[in-house]
């Protein structure tokens, strides 16, 4: 973490709180009464506090599971990825717990956390969960489920799991039965760090955070007017010149192709696929000054380091901007195992329109010979995109309709509840509001699968939450923006809209604090969350 931040963990912490009403508590069949939470209580069960909601949870009323030195991790799953899973969620208890838990292939011990393959079809990232007193057992059809059922699991035993120092107490899990599958595939969050500099170790942490919350897409936004993040060999002074600064004019930096491929794999062993933005025509100012000839005049701007966007664009009727695209792209597509290259393509303000067409349909073409899934912004509509293009939707809904006309796909992040740069209120010390106020309760309280009336819930594949950094410098203060909203769109991306409410969810949200406490991760403490 950054030390210098004007904002210290502890006054993310915030000391306002407010009375809490009685409210129903509803998961899947099973409600409990949750009347009885006052601000201070800690009386909230942890089987009662699962974020995102499992679609069917069902407390047993057995004795827990306890977990102790004798306990061993045992896996049965031909899945490779499995024992990875298996062995990630190990590291995590060791931490804490100081117990040794042995991940093996058969069990020896009287106790043991089963990961193992279903008998029942769980679908691509589904499982199920079931705790008695002598056996955990994560069942799923792929390694992914047997991941995200860890998640849950996680979040059963108390908070002081998630400390990265022994812990000398007791660690019980309570009884339950837990059946679960995501509502979309897509469950995104973006880390913009064009505008400001992340360094490897910063965006390994965010995606510590997000992956406690079955967040499965890193949306890197790579580059900008402001800086360009990525080595390019055969064109080295993007990084070299284009990364040099940042907003504010502060030194900026970029990835070399080891920095980014250590990110790509960690995100991997999470079951996290990074997605690469790399933005084009527009937004180009770092590599229009880092090479002339990008430029149609051959004059090559100075280096901005405001945070306004300005309008510039690539030159886009000259063959030298085509081989500048094909190799960016080539190369970030050779780091990139996943299967998605973003492409950019939003606020083309000195763009032709009809050169614009031409541009997206050239580096559509591109990207689809190097075996890779078109996504960009909301405003490619405009081109001949292919059915299927993924279309990130962040402000018009003519455009997204547009899109989906076309057979395009939706990646819901609509400005005024995915945006998480914005301000929770005019209190807030960071962030912007030019799309207005989103505290935590607006952050959760939309549904991806039908905010856009006329599109279809099959044409949409699930919500993502950008954050920008044009006045975010710290990853302190990442954390402040990102938490305690993120989890809702992890729910909103996960859990069935059927049932869910903020007035139910927001207790489950205030029992996260202990958890982000013991992480050591900073939050914004809304008034909105009774918490404990």
């Amino acid at each position: 973490m950054t030390t210098d931040s004007p904002l210290s963990r502890r006054a993310f912490l915030g000391s306002a709180t407010a009375a809490v009403a009685a409210a129903p508590f509803l998961l899947g069949e099973t409600q409990a009464a949750a009347s009885s939470l006052t601000v201070n209580d800690r009386s909230l069960p942890s089987v009662l506090s699962v974020i995102p909601r499992p679609a069917m949870l069902t407390p047993t009323g057995g004795p827990p599971f306890q977990l102790t030195p004798h306990t061993a991790i045992v896996v049965r799953h031909p899945d490779p990825a499995a024992r990875q899973a298996a062995e990630q969620f190990a590291e995590l208890l060791r931490r804490s717990t100081g117990f040794p838990l042995p991940v093996q292939g058969e069990g020896g011990s009287p106790q043991a956390i089963l990961f193992a393959v279903s008998d029942e079809p769980t679908g691509a990232e589904g499982y199920r969960l079931d705790v008695t007193p002598g056996l955990v057992a994560i069942r799923a059809t792929a390694a992914a489920g047997l991941h995200y059922g860890a998640q849950s699991l996680r979040q059963l035993l108390p908070p002081e799991i998630e400390s990265t120092t022994v812990q000398a107490r007791p660690w019980p899990i309570p009884a339950v039965h837990i059946v679960d599958e995501p509502r979309f595939v897509w469950r995104g969050a973006m880390l913009d760090v064009a505008r400001h500099f992340f360094g490897v170790t910063e965006v390994k942490r965010f995606i510590d955070v997000i992956a406690a919350y079955k967040i499965n897409r890193l949306h890197l936004h790579l580059s900008d007017s402001q800086g360009w993040r990525l080595e390019i060999p055969s064109w080295p002074r993007l990084a070299t010149y284009g990364g040099s600064t940042e907003v504010d004019g502060t030194p900026g930096g970029y990835f070399t192709q080891a920095d980014y491929q250590e990110i790509v794999e960690y995100a991997a062993q999470r079951f996290i696929t990074v997605v690469p933005e790399l933005d084009m025509p527009a937004h180009v100012n770092a590599a229009l000054a880092s090479y002339p000839e990008l430029n149609e005049d051959g004059v090559a701007p100075a280096l901005y380091t405001g945070y306004k966007g300005i309008q510039v664009s690539l030159a886009i009727d000259k063959d030298i901007t085509y081989r500048f695209a094909e190799d960016v792209l080539t190369t970030v597509a050779s780091l990139t195992p996943g299967p998605y290259l973003h492409i950019g393509g939003d606020e083309a303000l000195a763009t032709a329109a009809a050169d614009y067409r031409l541009f997206i349909n050239r580096i559509q073409q591109i990207v689809q010979t190097l075996g890779k899934q078109v996504v960009g912004w909301e405003e490619i509509n405009t081109a001949d995109i292919a059915s299927g293009t993924h279309v990130q939707y962040w402000a018009d809904v003519k455009k997204a309709r547009a899109a989906v006309a076309k057979g395009g796909k939706l990646i819901m992040s609509p400005c005024k509840q995915a945006y998480y740069d914005q301000q929770y209120n005019a209190d807030t010390p960071v962030g912007l509001n030019w799309a207005g106020y989103t505290d935590v309760q607006d952050a959760y309280s939309w549904d991806p699968g039908s905010y856009i009336a006329d599109v279809s819930e099959t044409d949409v594949l699930g919500p993502e939450a950008p954050l920008w950094t044009e006045n975010i410098r710290t990853d302190a203060e990442v954390e402040f923006m990102t938490l305690p909203r993120m989890p809702g769109l992890a729910e909103l991306g996960w859990s069935p809209a059927a049932g869910r409410s903020w007035d139910e969810y927001r207790y489950r949200l205030a029992a996260q604090e202990p958890r982000w406490t013991a992480m050591g991760v900073g939050y914004y403490r809304s008034t909105e969350v009774p918490w404990q």
